[in-house]
């Protein structure tokens, strides 16, 4: 894993699991790796791990079974589009139209370029005949 500078590695960890969650790679009642298993797989301090994980549970996005490991809530879909949306509005948006407002750009701009970029991704290539 790549860190970042701006952001504690501790949340850096938890936004992974969030986006691994938001994709379906993880699910619900699926188990998350250990502490130490994560611990090695991003090359930090296991308490680190714990922070992160803590992070999670105290959202109700994980739980812990105790003995056993820390598992995907059953809501924990809806719990982190909730989470990552009031992230987005509280501390995304206000970047970006800030960003707008200096480029002067319109929601019909960015509408445009989302709408190009959307088309992008779900256009499929054709393999060469």
């Amino acid at each position: 894993m790549d860190f970042k500078r701006q952001k504690a590695i501790y949340i850096q960890i938890a936004d992974y699991l969030l986006e691994n969650i938001l994709a379906g790679v993880l699910t619900k009642g699926d188990k998350v790796q250990s502490v130490r298993e994560m611990a090695a797989t991003v090359q930090v301090n296991p308490n680190t791990v714990v922070r992160s994980f803590n992070y999670l549970q105290d959202r109700e996005i994980i739980v812990n079974q105790r003995g056993i490991g820390y598992f995907v809530a059953d809501d924990a879909l809806e719990k982190t589009q909730a989470l990552k949306r009031e992230i987005f509005v509280q501390q995304d948006l206000p970047e970006v139209f800030k960003m707008m407002k200096l480029l002067n750009m319109s929601f019909e701009d960015v509408q445009n370029i989302y709408q190009r970029q959307a088309n992008g991704a779900s256009a499929t290539k054709k393999s060469p005949d």
